[in-house]
């Protein structure tokens, strides 16, 4: 367990610290840095800290998954190599005993999701922000970071016309370190912007376009379709795209289609999208039956019976699963071609829903602009962390996992870098 190796050797004095961003990954890395003995300031641009964490809180708090590390690496795909030292040294044991030590124990779901056991992120929230007043972290809320000034110094400003910039940090202050976790664009009104692309562009920092992941796509409804199904759950069913197949559920909005199964192909559909306008998602509306066993029961239904009624008494298909055959163009009539349709239902996808209503970023700062321990190769001594990197993950705990262990992982890259130049 990671939790009890040997920690670093404490600074010869104490380095000034600022964290930018009070989520997850920026109060990981404000913990790491304040237990080396620096003196961290962390400074917020919202009312109060951890509003996305609290958001999934909602859900439960789907703060990691138990799977065996190498099946939980492969969840981040091409992010994999980079991300595995920050995985490897902050695993889902370490997560749950980091929780426990917060007074917050855990379970792992029927799913091997892992919750506390209280299933809310509040408390969880409120004894980690105990904890760092407790270290010496000074808690900054309300106060804008606007990038670096001629002479590099960072700027700070208050985020309200009338709100004030604490005496810590008016100019001069030029900490010694700042780790950047400023998150990407998704859920904009919970903190996450991404304002802060123009400020590290301006210093040649390569940053991936920011584009949503976890996310809904568009499709041009009919009437008919919006009007009387957006809303609706579809469940259970198959997804299909490419070699890729996920079994869940998803639920029709009036602009398209949302939910965890769709999420899980989002990045693969919004690539697709992107090189050719559009994405075909084939939809397996009994995946429990082969073809051969949805015809023989259609053919037990007479064939002057509706579409709708021979669909509900032959396979007990809701009347939105039924609309959607209908959206896809001409109805096969035989019980043959119709059971295949049923397996294999093509939904045009226009493209994915906005960024901003999308659950995370994809895009970010390249690996190539970041030293193996997230620190900007053209700002040294400035580390980044969380989704302001270039990686994505489904949901499924994967996405706080990474921002919780990149934020502890930058964290331990200042303390070295600092060592090495204050030495």
């Amino acid at each position: 367990m990671t939790l009890n190796t040997p920690p670093l050797s404490p600074l010869s004095q104490a380095a000034r610290v600022c964290v930018v961003g009070g989520g997850p990954a920026g109060l990981a890395a404000a913990e790491v840095l304040s237990a080396a003995g620096c003196a961290v300031q962390v400074v917020e641009h919202m009312p109060s800290f951890g509003r996305k964490l609290l958001m999934a809180g909602r859900g439960g708090l789907n703060i990691s998954h138990s799977e065996l590390p190498d099946k939980l690496l492969a969840r981040y795909g091409t992010a994999a190599p980079w991300l595995k030292p920050a995985l490897d040294a902050w695993t889902t044991d370490d997560i749950r005993e980091w929780m426990s030590g917060l007074g917050q124990e855990s379970f792992v779901g029927s799913s091997g999701r892992v919750f506390p056991t209280v299933m809310k992120a509040s408390p969880l929230l409120r004894a980690w922000l105990e904890r760092l007043r407790q270290q010496g972290v000074v808690l900054h809320t309300r106060v804008n970071w606007t990038g670096w000034d001629a002479a590099g110094h960072p700027v700070f400003a208050p985020a309200q016309p009338e709100g004030t910039l604490p005496a810590s940090l008016q100019s001069p202050y030029v900490p010694d370190v700042m780790v950047l976790a400023l998150g990407g664009a998704s859920w904009p009104r919970l903190g996450s912007t991404g304002g802060w692309v123009p400020a590290l562009q301006g210093q040649g920092v390569a940053v991936s376009p920011l584009a949503p992941s976890n996310c809904g796509f568009q499709v041009a409804w009919s009437p008919a379709m919006q009007e009387r199904f957006a809303g609706t759950p579809l469940k259970p069913i198959a997804l299909c795209f490419g070699d890729q197949t996920v079994r869940g559920e998803i639920v029709v909005t009036a602009t398209g289609l949302e939910g965890g199964a769709l999420y899980a192909l989002s990045a693969a559909l919004r690539e697709q999208s992107a090189q050719h306008g559009s994405a075909t998602l084939m939809l397996d509306l009994r995946p429990d039956l082969t073809e051969q066993a949805l015809a023989s029961r259609l053919s037990t239904v007479r064939p002057r019976e509706s579409l709708s009624n021979r669909l509900r008494k032959a396979l007990r298909l809701p009347p939105v699963a039924v609309a959607l055959l209908r959206e896809a163009g001409e109805v096969p009539t035989t019980p043959q071609a119709l059971a295949a349709r049923l397996k294999a239902l093509p939904i045009t996808l226009t493209g994915p829903q906005p960024l901003a209503r999308a659950i995370s970023t994809a895009g970010g700062v390249a690996q190539a602009a970041c030293t193996p321990q997230f620190m900007l190769a053209a700002r040294p001594g400035v580390f980044v962390a969380g989704e302001m990197l270039d990686w994505e993950a489904p949901t499924g705990g994967y996405l706080l996992h990474a921002c919780l262990a990149t934020g502890r992982a930058a964290a331990k890259g200042a303390l070295q870098w600092l060592r090495d130049t204050h030495a």
